[in-house]
């Protein structure tokens, strides 16, 4: 039996991705692998909208509940976990289908993708200025020694700011250069695009976020911090999350909370759509086409 094909199914969140890589799952023989950032978070489940037990439809799901939401998560950890995933799943004959709102953890799972160095003294200082000046200050340091890097960086987002400005620190070139041309590591590869309009994706994620709140997620972060969220660096800033904690700490009613994650998480689609779109090698199928699920099957079985 010839290997199994891996099949990524990108685009912005709240375009239908979850919903189309259970139905290619179904179709080929697959199993999920997670390759959301936030999802990996043991307890993260209604602000990160992971798809709940019972709607997996009997399908076994990779790479979910991981870590602690005190434990740092990064990407160079995270592409050694799904390749093994991926590894196993092919071996059994099983075809994996990544799913996920996180384009680079995609992009370092398929392609060739390594990683700049690190050096302790360099981050350490970095985050002592980020720390005292606070990431609006770096973010804007970031723009202006390399715009394209700040451009698909956020603002609030310290741990990615650092991160860029301490490749640029070591190797003396713009962040972006770091990310190696397209090519995937295996060229049985396929990504499949959810494509879907803007007014469209604004109102589901409107929908999405307010959905959140009545289905208490306020009561997750208050069990969240319990288990340390406050501390954890990378948990506590994820959307939503952020949000509900201002919310709880009066710094925002319930209403300005809902409100700001719907406009983060707008602007936080348009990064991930304007990273697809990018890529050549992104097959599109429109959210609402009632074939959508035939051609992405048939586009599987002819890789």
């Amino acid at each position: 039996m010839s290997t199994p094909p891996i099949v990524a199914v990108v685009g912005a969140t709240a375009s239908g991705k979850s919903d189309l890589a259970l139905d290619l799952a179904e179709r080929l023989g697959g199993e999920i692998v997670n390759t959301d950032a936030m999802q990996v978070y043991r307890g993260m489940d209604l602000g990160t909208a992971k798809q709940p037990v019972a709607e997996r439809r009997g399908i076994r799901h990779h790479l979910l509940d991981l870590m602690d939401v005190t434990e740092p998560a990064t990407v160079a950890d995270f592409q050694v976990l799904a390749r093994e995933v991926i590894t196993d799943c092919r071996s059994r004959g099983v075809v994996p289908v990544l799913v996920g709102g996180s384009a680079l953890y995609t992009r370092a799972i398929l392609d060739v993708f390594e990683f700049p160095a690190t050096d302790p003294e360099v981050r350490a200082a970095l985050e002592a200025e980020l720390a005292d000046l606070g990431p609006e200050a770096l973010h804007a340091r970031l723009a202006a020694i390399d715009p394209d890097a700040a451009g698909g960086i956020g603002p609030q987002n310290g741990r990615r700011i650092v991160r860029a400005l301490e490749v640029i620190t070591l190797t003396g070139s713009p962040f972006g250069a770091g990310l190696p041309d397209a090519s995937y590591a295996d060229p049985a590869s396929l990504q499949i695009g959810v494509d879907i309009d803007r007014p469209t994706l604004d109102d589901r994620i409107a929908l999405r976020v307010h959905q959140m709140w009545a289905d208490g997620l306020l009561d997750e972060v208050r069990t969240l911090i319990d288990r340390g969220l406050r501390h954890g660096v990378t948990a506590s800033r994820a959307i939503g999350y952020s949000q509900a904690l201002a919310c709880l700490d009066g710094e925002l009613t319930e209403a300005e909370a809902q409100d700001r994650t719907i406009s983060a998480t707008r602007r936080f689609a348009r990064r991930q759509d304007g990273w697809f779109r990018k890529d050549p090698r992104v097959n599109w199928v429109a959210y609402d086409d009632p074939d959508r699920v035939e051609k992405a099957v048939d586009l599987a079985r002819r890789v």
